[in-house]
């Protein structure tokens, strides 16, 4: 590709403020244009035949302008890593096709057969499904679920000299229970342990790396992507752990084949600048809510880290990033799936004040009643151990219209309950 040529290789981050995303400049198009241009092509040609030998041994690459094959490396795709490992302070990244394809590259790299993961009970159902079935079936790896909130219930269910991986997430779906990352970390580390942190509910409200985690992984499609269109994943980490990742003959990006389309990565792109903004207005209109929520009706089960009461609160604030707030997601427990339905039926239907949909990070806000939606695959029993009520309703708060009119949508359908 002539013009000028993409910069992907490994840069350290750390010392980059958590503004990152509004101060790091992307690469310019290939002809100067002030957006980065799209390499839409899946395969690369060399100048001679012995530089593409040199290239499948690994001698030449992507910091030599040398590419092989898109679903190794594509420079449209590095790109947009690079943006996100700024944002998340880590030395380097790369995206993928799905939140999910991020997770499960990851483990699948950090993990052996007969290897084990420590991870905590309340997840996104399809991150406990991968743990509790898939790679114990097909993998023989197996996962040991505790308590992310009990330190000494952490450390030990770790195995000395094979258990891999600690993984929890920053905040947890959909209990909104806070990881003390720089504890857990210590104890995790202390074991030889990596730490994976998904931190999709918390991107620039918590810089998990910075606190001590090993790798950082998002589903792009929530808040990243801001737009509840696209579906996207990122993994992000030092060098030494994702550029083997992108081994051209048994990385698992280049086996498992999850990567980014390079016309997906560009979309993406042109959306992280905005997302300081956005995850400013979620935090703030979240907070407006459960205040409100919390004077309607005292005796409501309301779940938000920004609340006093709730037992992370003073956790949560000493590790978030200045001027973030709490999260754009809050729950409320109406007990019952049959109250919790109802409620969601008035909001959606009578109200108009949201959608009833299971992402989140949507400029409208979106409804799900977790129990038998994102967390069906799990059974009565794990879900009574996680701590997921049978009517605990999760909202992804939007940010579209006045707090005055959401806030008379929401009373209105209420109080017909």
């Amino acid at each position: 590709m002539e013009g000028k040529k993409f910069n992907c290789e490994t840069e350290s981050e750390k010392e980059v403020p958590v503004e990152a995303l509004a101060t790091s400049r992307h690469e310019l198009g290939e002809h100067n244009g002030i957006n980065m241009s799209i390499e839409a092509s899946n395969t690369f040609t060399f100048k001679d035949s012995e530089t593409m030998n040199r290239a499948f041994q690994g001698e030449v690459g992507p910091k030599t302008g040398i590419y092989i094959y898109s679903r190794h490396l594509n420079p449209t795709v590095l790109n947009l890593g690079r943006q996100i490992a700024a944002i998340e302070g880590t030395e380097t990244g790369y995206c993928t096709a799905s939140g999910m394809s991020a997770i499960s590259s990851v483990l699948l790299h950090l993990c052996n057969s007969g290897g084990h993961v420590v991870a905590a009970k309340t997840l996104y159902g399809g991150s406990h499904a991968l743990l509790t079935h898939f790679l114990q079936q097909k993998c023989n790896i197996t996962t040991t679920f505790v308590d992310i909130a009990d330190l000494e219930e952490v450390e030990n269910a770790m195995i000395e000299g094979k258990t891999s991986v600690l993984y929890f997430e920053s905040i947890s779906n959909p209990t909104l229970i806070v990881a003390d990352i720089p504890e857990l970390s210590k104890i995790a580390h202390a074991k030889g342990v990596k730490v994976v942190v998904d931190n999709t509910f918390t991107p620039m409200i918590l810089s998990p790396a910075k606190l001590g985690a090993d790798v950082v992984v998002h589903s792009i499609s929530k808040y990243m992507s801001g737009e509840a269109d696209i579906i996207a994943g990122a993994i992000c980490g030092p060098a030494e752990i994702v550029d083997p990742m992108r081994d051209p003959h048994q990385g698992p990006l280049m086996v498992l084949g999850p990567t980014m389309n390079p016309k997906l990565a560009f979309e993406i792109s042109g959306r992280i600048p905005h997302l300081s903004m956005r995850m400013k207005k979620h935090c703030k209109r979240a907070m407006k809510f459960v205040t409100k929520i919390k004077e309607l009706d005292p005796n409501l089960v309301v779940l938000y880290p920004g609340l006093e009461e709730h037992p992370q609160h003073s956790l949560l604030k000493s590790m978030s990033n200045k001027d973030y707030g709490f999260g754009g997601v809050f729950c409320v427990d109406m007990k019952t799936e049959e109250r919790a339905n109802l409620l969601m039926d008035k909001l959606q239907n009578n109200s108009k004040f949201g959608f009833m949909g299971v992402s989140l990070g949507y400029y409208e806000t979106l409804m799900t009643c977790s129990s038998s939606s994102t967390n069906s695959m799990l059974d009565d029993e794990e879900k009574e151990r996680a701590g997921i009520s049978p009517g605990l309703i999760r909202f992804s708060v939007g940010y579209v219209g006045t707090f005055e009119q959401k806030w008379s949508q929401f009373t209105k359908a209420y109080s017909e309950m």
